[in-house]
């Protein structure tokens, strides 16, 4: 889902990095054999997401939500000499795609993947510090895994949620139960003194927290 204008979105596409010839190839495969190839980062958001795990070097990145893995590879592009993604997916039809498309980026060794139900993995990684975090899955568990994460990651980390805009109608007059969830995702971390915070209007909106 894209909230800006199709062509200030071109003209963003064509003024950012281009995509790895791998990553062009996932997302080509993505489009062509998944019923929601939407629910893929794509390329601008990919390169935000590259240029965040570039700045702060992570050590170990936990993930929830992996689709097909793109937001994966862009994600293991920042990683500090002998770091990790954690990764959670919990589409049991989606685990060979993943792998092939993290082989297929040479990334297979920097990632680690989880195959199961978010909160309970979640709960199971305890001997962990993550440096950044990025949650891209079920929208209705958006807050429990925010808080599940918070205390694994380390003073100065990231977390970073998507589609905190919900296609607009978090700003508009709807009142569906997703978009109030929503709403309550951003109300509870705009107040949240544990966190700085900022919601950019990437896509369908990118929540960047950095833990204090």
């Amino acid at each position: 889902m894209e909230i800006l204008d199709p062509e200030l979105q071109a003209y963003l596409d064509t003024h950012c990095d281009a995509e790895p010839e791998a990553l062009k190839k996932i997302g080509r495969e993505t489009y062509l054999k998944q019923l929601k190839p939407h629910m893929m980062s794509g390329h601008y958001q990919g390169r935000l997401l590259s240029m965040l795990s570039k700045m702060i070097q992570p050590k170990l990145v936990l993930e929830v939500g992996a689709f097909t893995g793109y937001a994966t590879i862009c994600l293991a592009e920042g990683l500090a000499e002998g770091g990790k993604v954690h990764t959670i997916e919990g589409n049991p039809e989606l685990e060979d795609t993943l792998r092939n498309n993290f082989q297929l980026a040479g990334v297979q060794g920097q990632i680690e993947l989880h195959m199961g139900d978010a909160c309970e993995i979640l709960f199971g990684l305890t001997e962990n510090v993550y440096d950044l975090s990025f949650i891209d899955a079920d929208k209705k568990n958006n807050l429990t895994y925010f808080e599940l994460i918070i205390d694994k990651l380390r003073p100065g980390g990231l977390i970073i949620i998507d589609n905190v805009l919900w296609k607009g109608k978090v700003y508009g007059d709807a009142n569906d139960a997703d978009t109030q969830l929503f709403r309550e995702l951003n109300d509870r971390i705009a107040v949240n003194t544990q966190v700085e915070k900022l919601i950019l209007p990437v896509r369908d909106g990118v929540l960047i927290i950095r833990k204090k």
